[in-house]
């Protein structure tokens, strides 16, 4: 019996090892910090598009909002923070 609870402890720690190097690696946006532009340039551009900001924060490297766009839809998009550009936007 402690064979098998060792041999199933080996295996979850090795499980966890293994895949420890891709949860660090799962960032959408990939620029280094030094190069990324202030929030409030995201801001300003796409509230001159439209959008009500409710909140924009970091999230796996990239500046998470959420808002209302023109159309007034709730939006939650991740932008690459040094190019501005969208990455992925979920309407809802």
């Amino acid at each position: 019996m402690k064979n098998r609870l060792l041999a199933a402890a080996m295996i979850m720690a090795a499980g966890f090892a293994l895949n420890a190097p891709a949860r660090a690696d799962e960032n959408i946006c990939k620029a280094p910090m030094d190069q990324w532009q202030p929030r409030e340039t995201l801001q300003h551009k796409l509230e001159g598009q439209g959008w009500q900001i409710r909140r924009i924060k970091t999230d796996e490297g990239c500046y998470e909002v959420y808002a209302t766009d023109a159309n007034g839809k709730k939006i939650e998009a991740y932008f690459d923070p040094h190019s501005l550009e969208p990455v992925k936007v979920q309407e809802g």
